[in-house]
């Protein structure tokens, strides 16, 4: 009878053992998985692009007149004062040189000149010798009609002959004028280049700045001949900064004057803040890196941040945007990396007691990072990350990051 108990007690053992490595076998290991919670916290959708800060208002100085620019007074940084910096000094272009032909041409114009001078002063000394006899001839006529001896006829046409004379000097006189500025602008053509410019502080163009800022370029630095109107200068203040970004057509389309921007990567240690101020009409295409053809919207924001708490920030900085098109105070979400379309509509895989659960959701509002969840797991929930092929409804899970 003992024989038979100690049988029995060594098969159910055996059974026993044969049973637990049967399970052992063929039993599921849970999959390790990463889990993120569903939290409510603020949300915010925002069109992420890169800017550059530029100066509001640049005023450029040229060069008023064709001539020879001076080495510049100012270097780039310097402050300037309206009114009293004197930022360029610009002299009249000097004479050409002649070649032989021009130069005889002109020594002709000269000579031409000079006679016609001599033929005019000859003019305005017979004006006034006939001026002179008229004269004699007026005051005769008048004594004799005094007398009584001519007629008053006669007396008044030696005035009139008096004013005819008259005339004529003036006219004469002026035909000198005429020929000696002939003359002199015929022997100034003759005038070398070396020879122009005694008095250089007389003979130029002084200007100063239009405005109190800082010089932001020097076009021209070294002493060098300049047409009117180029560039010499430019001048601007840096603290009246505003940032400019191009935008996708299709992200400015969401976006109003009046939307708030975040700056970051400026340089400093926290974001400021800016605010859109209009947006381009017109769109331009700009070829990417990848070589697609995209539509580029120019955004212009004005800081909101005082100038102070963007100390060093300059004219053409590199900033980062994050433009603000939505926002939420409390807003349900769940990361990105959890959702996954299934049958045509979002889901997720939650996990209650160590098992995965197929889970539709409906989403709202996404940015980069998280989606507004209007429906399908409550707050608190645990979700899976990235969830592999090989995760199905029922799944056993265990959190990777347990310890």
């Amino acid at each position: 009878m003992a024989l038979a108990t100690r049988h029995y007690v060594i098969g159910v053992a055996g059974a026993a053992v044969l049973g637990t490595l049967g399970w052992l076998a063929f039993r599921t290991e849970p999959e390790p998985v990463d889990l993120a919670t569903v939290t409510t916290a603020p949300m915010l959708v925002t069109v992420n692009a890169e800017g550059k800060t530029r100066i509001r208002d640049r005023f450029e100085v040229a060069a008023p007149i064709s001539g020879t620019a001076r080495r510049a007074p100012t270097s780039v940084g310097d402050r300037v004062v309206k009114g009293e910096t004197v930022v360029a000094v610009v002299e009249p272009a000097a004479p050409a040189l002649l070649d032989a032909r021009s130069r005889e041409e002109a020594e002709a114009a000269v000579r031409e000149a000079r006679a016609a001078l001599t033929y005019a002063e000859a003019q305005f000394r017979q004006a006034e010798e006939e001026l002179h006899y008229a004269q004699t001839q007026h005051d005769r006529a008048r004594t004799l009609t005094d007398r009584g001896v001519a007629s008053q006829t006669a007396l008044e046409d030696a005035a009139q002959l008096l004013s005819i004379r008259l005339a004529a000097r003036e006219a004469a006189r002026s035909n000198v004028d005429m020929a000696t500025g002939a003359l002199a602008r015929a022997q100034a053509a003759l005038i070398p280049p070396s020879s122009s410019g005694t008095a250089r502080d007389s003979c130029c163009v002084t200007l100063k700045a239009p405005v109190s800022g800082t010089v932001l370029s020097v076009d021209v630095v070294s002493e060098t001949l300049v047409a009117a109107g180029t560039r010499l200068l430019t001048i601007g203040d840096p603290a009246d900064l505003e940032i400019v970004a191009d935008l996708l057509s299709a992200d400015a389309v969401g976006l109003a004057p009046g939307a708030r921007a975040i700056v970051e990567r400026w340089g400093g240690p926290d974001p400021l803040d800016a605010v859109l101020r209009s947006l381009d009409p017109s769109a331009r295409t700009k070829v990417s890196a990848l070589g697609i053809e995209e539509q580029r919207v120019d955004a212009v924001f004005d800081f909101i941040s005082p100038p102070g708490t963007r100390g060093g920030l300059g004219d053409r900085f590199a900033v980062y945007l994050r433009i603000v098109g939505w926002e939420g105070g409390n807003v349900l979400q769940v990361p990105l990396s959890a959702l996954f379309r299934r049958n045509g509509d979002w889901a997720v895989y939650s996990v209650e007691g160590g098992t995965a659960h197929l889970t539709p959701v409906t989403l709202g509002h996404r940015n980069d990072t998280m989606a507004e969840v209007t429906g399908g797991v409550p707050d608190g929930a645990r979700v899976i990350l990235h969830p592999a092929d090989t995760i199905v409804d029922g799944s056993p899970v265990t959190d990777r990051a347990a310890p």
